[in-house]
């Protein structure tokens, strides 16, 4: 059973990074997809070495995912997905992200949610992450992003 809890997330992971950098690698203009290459297959590469590990028992990482673990990591899937499969096409890589990022920060971060204080940083910490992210791949990796309705 051990095992079989390595496996299945580990192939699971492996799958997704195989079809993400499938993607990346048949997109055209290629220039644009040139950073996602590199990352998807670095990525991909770890996630068949895990794989790798799970299938010959010698992975050495706990005992799988609990129900309270899924319970904890539903809400980020949840947001992951909506941000994957709809929000960045529709909304725009940079309007999806900031909504995505905001939302995560706010479910996963401790501070209490009744205070001002405490949404004025999150809100300034979202700002200052896609100030970074506008940074990296519109001014040093000059690649394009997502368009959508917003930006």
């Amino acid at each position: 059973m051990n095992r079989t809890q390595h496996m299945v997330p580990s192939g699971i992971v492996a799958a997704v990074a195989l079809w993400v950098c499938w993607i990346s690698y048949t997109q055209q203009p290629a220039d644009a997809f040139l950073f996602p290459r590199l990352i998807s297959t670095a990525f991909l590469l770890l996630a068949l070495w895990t794989f790798g590990k799970a299938v010959l028992g010698l992975s050495k990482a706990g005992a799988g995912l609990s129900m309270q673990m899924m319970s904890n990591l539903a809400p980020g899937l949840l947001v992951a997905g909506i941000y994957v499969f709809w929000a960045a096409k529709t909304l725009g890589f940079y309007a999806a992200t900031s909504l995505a990022f905001f939302a995560l920060l706010s479910a996963y971060d401790p501070a209490p949610n009744n205070s001002a204080r405490t949404w004025i940083r999150r809100l300034l910490i979202t700002i200052g992450y896609i100030a970074v992210m506008y940074g990296l791949f519109a001014l040093v990796l000059k690649v394009y992003t997502p368009r959508g309705i917003i930006i």
